[in-house]
């Protein structure tokens, strides 16, 4: 293989010496030093967190209390970091979710391991996962940092169900089982 040399035109005395350079990241420097300071007092004062962003994920409930979550499984499928775990139980008789086949046992998010996405939020079916405004967590252990069933719920909190899906499919369960 043959080497083709490159022309190329030489360098300027003030080129050689990196005086362009210099002089720019020096002024940088002044702009910086003349500049007041950015310090926030954090965690007294928080920043202000922009439209859209992607927190803590959390689970939710619908207005009456009542578990969104179904067990379906499809955010622990698409979750790219495989952070979330679902063990799917059974829907106790008399809860007011006759129109629901299961419910989660046991739901674990696991936040060393997540990279909030957001995939979770945009694929549950039946809203029950949101993404949150919460941005700071600690623990001193792992096992701290891995959220519950109990710890997601409390963190959720209740939503307002803008669809009524859930109180839609039992009015229509109620109204088959009068006729």
């Amino acid at each position: 293989m043959a080497v083709i040399p490159v022309d190329r035109k030489p360098l300027t005395l003030a080129e050689r010496a990196y005086l362009p350079r210099i002089t720019g990241a020096m002024k940088t420097t002044l702009k910086r030093l003349l500049k007041p300071a950015e310090t926030l007092e954090y965690p007294e004062a928080r920043p202000e967190i922009p439209k859209g962003y992607r927190g803590v994920p959390t689970l939710v409930k619908d207005p009456n209390g009542r578990e969104k979550c179904v067990s379906c499984q499809l955010c622990e499928f698409v979750c790219p970091p495989k952070a979330i775990r679902i063990k799917p139980g059974e829907v106790p008789e008399n809860s007011g979710r006759d129109h629901v086949e299961k419910a989660p046992e046991a739901f674990d998010i696991d936040m060393l391991r997540c990279i909030y996405c957001g995939l979770c939020q945009e694929v549950c079916p039946e809203e029950a996962i949101f993404l949150q405004n919460q941005f700071s967590l600690s623990g001193f252990t792992r096992e701290e940092m891995v959220n519950d069933k109990e710890k997601l719920y409390e963190l959720g909190g209740t939503l307002p169900d803008e669809h009524h899906k859930w109180d839609k499919k039992k009015a229509a369960a109620d109204h088959g089982n009068a006729h």
